[in-house]
């Protein structure tokens, strides 16, 4: 009945953060990696090729997410929102029309940048500011967004695949991106006063104290963090980005890994649920130190698994973590730092995890071109999360005590 009440009074705020959080797919890696295949035979790239292109363009991107994430300091949702997707619908198009090679790092560029990027920190962002006592709540309904699009693009479009050519896919998804634009502007007619722009105390972090960029660059705290923010971004991008070459070897039509995607989705909805739900009762300092020992398990299973069933029991556990890591990274941020600079902050957050999502891919299709097959490489991950999970213990362990002086 309290949720009923509380998604029917913001449906509005709450319907803009899931706008754009589900029009990030067309920067995301489980869309782009659709269509691998033929991007990688119509410019004739090895793994290894595409894998490094691939991080070029999103290194490039996390860079500039560095500087333009903090525009979400400085200017409002319905200011930022046209100009963002007005961006992804034109990389969207590049990516239609581009007939050379060496202009896919441009292409890669501006879909992660607009997409992954800017929309998806958008999005956080806003709510973060937006909602104090409901914050996780807010983060996981705006975060249905990411799931929706998760569960329904690949097998849209890796069907619509079969139809039409490719290239039109792309034009479709920057149409999606231009007809949006008007829903956005009319869901934030009347956009709520963020809280950090009113500097209200209830949204101070650790010590009482509304931390800056600068600040937050020399507390240990971050960097604790910093493993924890590459991993996910780092090899869950891997895996969806090498989805058609993981299936190939394991000798599985694409469809049928595809298919199980909206189970991978379903599991990550009651993750990212649970995980708002535990947000506002428990607090960010209780949660987030093991928020990421599912994905040991998974990586786990995916390096040992030769079935099906095995990829979606492995896809379970992924699933446990990539839910909770749409709503706990983003209210630690704001819960540990304040959110007087959550804009730049969390653009210095997202940058990581950009460029987490670039070194996956290259990394791990450069070892493919060497001979070290998935499997191999998802048992290091594995034991990669292990010191993550480790690394977020020491830090929240030596910091919690601050935030009572908030």
């Amino acid at each position: 009945m309290v949720f009923s009440a509380f998604f029917r009074q913001n449906l509005l705020w709450l319907g803009a953060g899931g706008l754009l959080t589900f029009l990030s797919s067309f920067g995301q890696t489980f869309f782009i990696s659709i269509f691998s295949g033929e991007i990688r035979a119509e410019f004739g790239l090895s793994h290894g090729q595409w894998g490094g292109i691939y991080t070029l363009g999103t290194s490039i991107s996390a860079i500039v997410m560095i500087w333009a994430g903090g525009l979400t300091d400085l200017f409002r949702v319905r200011v930022l929102g046209p100009l963002i997707l007005s961006g992804l619908a034109s990389a969207c198009l590049l990516m239609a029309i581009n007939p050379f090679a060496a202009c896919l790092p441009i292409v890669i560029f501006g879909l992660r940048f607009f997409g992954q990027g800017m929309t998806s920190h958008l999005a956080v962002v806003a709510m973060s500011r937006w909602f104090l006592a409901r914050r996780g709540r807010a983060l996981s309904i705006a975060s249905l967004g990411f799931s929706i699009g998760e569960a329904c693009l690949p097998i849209i479009f890796v069907t619509l695949m079969s139809v039409m050519n490719w290239h039109h896919l792309w034009i479709i998804a920057a149409l999606i991106c231009l007809i949006s634009i008007p829903v956005l502007m009319a869901a934030l007619r009347n956009e709520r006063t963020p809280q950090s722009m009113l500097q209200s105390e209830s949204s101070l972090g650790m010590d009482g104290l509304h931390w800056t960029r600068n600040q937050a660059l020399k507390h240990s705290l971050f960097w604790f963090m910093v493993p924890a923010l590459l991993g996910p971004s780092a090899f869950n991008t891997a895996f969806f980005f090498h989805q058609v070459h993981f299936a190939e070897i394991n000798g599985w039509d694409h469809l049928e890994l595809v298919a199980l995607f909206p189970f991978y989705t379903a599991f990550g909805v009651g993750s990212m649920i649970i995980s708002g739900w535990l947000l506002d009762r428990l607090g960010t300092a209780r949660i987030i130190p093991f928020f990421q020992s599912p994905m040991v398990v998974a990586f786990a299973v995916f390096g040992f698994s030769e079935s099906l069933p095995g990829v979606l029991l492995g896809l379970f556990f992924m699933a446990m973590t990539t839910g909770a890591n749409t709503t706990v990274p983003n209210a630690f941020w704001a819960e540990f730092y304040g959110t007087a600079n959550i804009g730049s902050i969390k653009a210095m957050a997202a940058a990581v995890m950009v460029l987490g999502s670039a070194i996956g891919p290259g990394i791990t299709g450069v070892l493919i071109d060497q001979g070290i097959g998935l499997e191999t490489q998802f048992l290091g991950v594995s034991a990669y999360f292990l010191l993550t999970t480790l690394s977020m213990n020491i830090g929240v362990r030596r910091n919690k005590v601050r935030l009572s002086s908030a």
